[in-house]
């Protein structure tokens, strides 16, 4: 007779494959429909026998180099957990930076402000700030239609009321005009070696042009077409790139312009203020003859 498949060699089955121990914990823990603790605690707990075909799968697929957040079905963001899929990429902790950014300018603003992210994937940074901030006017927009239905799921389970757009960054708010615009946008170069660890990830929220900065620029140079006077366009990007992100601010004729670095102390948001009344980009008059 076989000896029982226990807790205690399912673990040592994923570090055989090179698992961290606690994404193996939270495996075994989604699977089983237990606590993390419980895991711990009854390594010698024999594994149900109709689970062990499944936990060999997740195995594979996360040896494989699957997110965890894909095989767990939810990520933590901002306090919340979110529900994602391959459909939109997986937030990451570098992102809570531009919230913390955007909820500093939203404090001691408008009563109401109007809010837009573009690019929204599973509705992390949209429902964070609404979450925070609830006399805030939400918008959240993105050009997949099924990262947009993941995003609008989470705000019916998290009962925030967001409103939702599908569409091509500014397509989808034609007309409109806010308070704040943020963006995750896509912004790694097309070729970057850092692609590859990124595969199961969606290429459209990862890529934008050679240098990574398509996407970003685009934002920039629309962008005054539909703040408020004196509303903010804040932005993620890439570690190395603030300066051009910068640049196109100034060029465009943003004021206030500043860069807010991460936790890993890592420049990773850039963003500036639109006053139109005295945007740099205004030519001086010629002095009367």
């Amino acid at each position: 007779m076989s000896a029982p498949h226990t807790i205690a060699r399912a673990l040592d089955q994923a570090k055989a494959l090179g698992l961290a121990r606690l994404d193996a914990q939270q495996l075994l823990s989604h699977l089983l429909q237990k606590s993390r603790t419980w895991v711990i605690t009854h390594a010698d707990e024999a594994m149900p026998a109709a689970l062990i075909d499944d936990w060999h799968t997740q195995l594979s697929r996360r040896a494989a180099g699957t997110p965890l957040a894909y095989l767990l079905g939810f990520k933590e963001f901002y306090g919340i957990a979110l529900d994602v899929s391959a459909d939109v990429l997986v937030p990451r902790p570098e992102t809570e930076t531009l919230v913390d950014w955007a909820l500093s300018c939203l404090r001691g603003g408008v009563t109401q402000p109007r809010v837009l992210d573009l690019g929204t994937g599973s509705g992390a940074i949209a429902l964070a700030v609404q979450q925070a901030y609830m006399s805030a006017q939400v918008w959240a927009t993105d050009a997949s239609a099924p990262a947009l239905i993941v995003a609008q799921n989470n705000a019916k389970r998290l009962h925030l009321p967001i409103k939702f757009a599908l569409g091509d960054w500014w397509q989808a708010v034609c007309g409109l005009r806010f308070d704040l615009i943020l963006s995750n946008p896509p912004y790694i170069a097309e070729g970057d070696p850092h692609l590859d660890a990124l595969q199961h990830e969606p290429a459209q929220a990862l890529t934008s042009g050679p240098e990574g900065l398509n996407a970003l620029r685009h934002l920039i140079a629309h962008a005054p077409a539909h703040l408020t006077e004196g509303g903010w366009l804040l932005m993620e990007h890439g570690y190395n790139q603030a300066n051009a992100v910068t640049q196109g601010l100034q060029m465009k004729g943003f004021r206030a312009i500043e860069t807010r670095h991460d936790l890993a102390n890592l420049p990773r948001c850039t963003g500036g203020q639109w006053l139109s009344a005295i945007t740099s980009t205004s030519k001086p008059q010629a002095p009367s003859p």
